[in-house]
């Protein structure tokens, strides 16, 4: 039984280049990427998430992320709220450099001591805040696995272009078009555990699950579960499980 992708942290940089806040931003995101916290986190374009890249988008939808922006306009963390949800945590360089007493950097290209400080701060607290996520994810106990999962269960499913390996699929709500991730996979381990849709208790479970990797509306909610039971059921009949 395949088992769902192991979620990271998705780091989005602020792309803003002038200010010396801007390149700690991105400095401090590919130490934590490469030295301090590799195997957990990656990073997210945030030019290629603004105009339109699906897959980094579906990848910020799935997993949980942190954004670093260099200054109070918070470019990072607005642009994710839009596109695909509140940031699970994020940090504003000047103010974090303000708290601590530290002086402002310098230099866009070239930072001076104050900047490679800022680096050394900034990545130090996103470090943190990578372990913080993720050890309640750790401690509830999520499976994960080693490569992509497969598709081949009669689903109307896309595979994110991220890498990441996270089936996409379609789903009607309301008159509407909307992707969900990781349905298949959440369909298969649910089936396999012996999952009713017919069963309040048991329903309540697969929303549960299918939330954690979702957002789903509140005022929506009715609307996403009648058709998400509905894929459900169709999910079980087509795997021959009752």
């Amino acid at each position: 039984m395949p088992e769902l992708p192991q979620r990271k942290v998705g780091i989005i940089a602020c792309s803003g280049e002038e200010l010396a806040e801007g390149t700690v931003t991105r400095l401090a995101a590919l130490k934590v990427l490469h030295s301090l916290r590799p195997g957990r986190t990656v990073t997210i374009c945030l030019p290629l998430f603004l105009a339109g890249g699906e897959g980094d988008r579906a990848f910020a939808r799935f997993h949980p992320t942190i954004t670093v922006d260099g200054c109070e306009l918070r470019c990072a963390a607005h642009g994710t709220e839009r596109y695909s949800g509140r940031p699970t945590a994020s940090l504003v360089v000047s103010d974090l450099l303000a708290e601590a007493g530290l002086p402002a950097p310098a230099g866009r290209r070239r930072l001076d001591e104050a900047g490679q400080r800022a680096v050394d701060v900034t990545a130090g607290r996103l470090a943190q805040l990578v372990d913080q996520v993720l050890e309640p994810i750790g401690a509830a106990g999520e499976p994960t696995v080693d490569s992509a999962p497969e598709s081949s269960d009669g689903m109307a499913v896309g595979m994110c272009s991220c890498g990441s390996g996270i089936p996409v699929t379609s789903v009607t709500i309301d008159g509407r078009t909307v992707e969900l991730l990781a349905m298949s996979l959440i369909f298969r381990q649910f089936c396999g555990s012996g999952g009713r849709a017919d069963d309040p208790a048991s329903a309540d479970r697969l929303m549960d699950i299918v939330k954690i990797y979702n957002e789903v509306p509140p005022v929506a909610e009715s609307s996403y579960r009648e058709a998400i039971l509905r894929e459900y059921i169709t999910f079980c009949a087509r795997e021959g499980v009752r």
